[in-house]
């Protein structure tokens, strides 16, 4: 069996891939590495996005585990687009409805997961590898999460808390997703 861990970042001082982590946030990735490591698991690999406020987030667990984290960009966040939106939070909505939709200069649903699975696809055939801890964000992991459970959609991206953590068990054709961290 294999076990991926998605890990959503802690609580961050903005959207820029520079943000940092807020004094909240930090709080909160030192909460995630005590979770993590409560959960008694060799990790083979952490994979991060390469925003700030992801490598900040699985840092310490990190440490604790002296384990490297290696950064790809595959894991960085989704755009929508390369301009401002007033309306984000309804072009979010559509584009979780019509996953081919994109905005100029933005990435389609379809084409952010398309990305990541390119990462994803070699990690679930890869023998060696049994337990990896993948650090991304909402947008992004919420449009995998719906390759495994149909129901994953805009609603369930509202819902997701910071930090957040999600098990999917793979064994063989058998597939199965659920939440683990649970928020305050």
């Amino acid at each position: 069996m294999k076990t991926i861990y998605f890990v959503r970042h802690c609580t961050a001082d903005g959207q820029h891939k520079d943000s940092p982590l807020t004094t909240v946030g930090m709080r909160q990735a030192h909460l995630l590495s005590m979770f993590l490591s409560e959960q008694n698991i060799f990790v083979d690999k952490i994979i991060s996005s390469p925003y700030l406020r992801a490598i900040e987030s699985i840092k310490p667990y990190a440490e604790s585990a002296n384990k490297k984290i290696e950064i790809d960009q595959r894991l960085q966040e989704r755009i929508l687009s390369n301009e401002p939106i007033d309306d984000w939070l309804e072009v979010l909505e559509h584009s979780f409805n019509d996953h081919q939709y994109s905005l100029i200069g933005g990435e389609s649903a379809n084409d952010a997961v398309q990305r990541a699975n390119t990462l994803l696809e070699p990690l679930y055939t890869d023998d060696h590898i049994k337990n990896i801890i993948l650090v991304s964000h909402g947008n992004l992991l919420a449009l995998l999460f719906q390759q495994f459970d149909k129901s994953f959609g805009f609603n369930q991206w509202k819902e997701l808390s910071n930090p957040d953590v999600y098990r999917l068990n793979i064994a063989d054709e058998n597939t199965s997703l659920e939440r683990i961290w649970k928020s305050n």
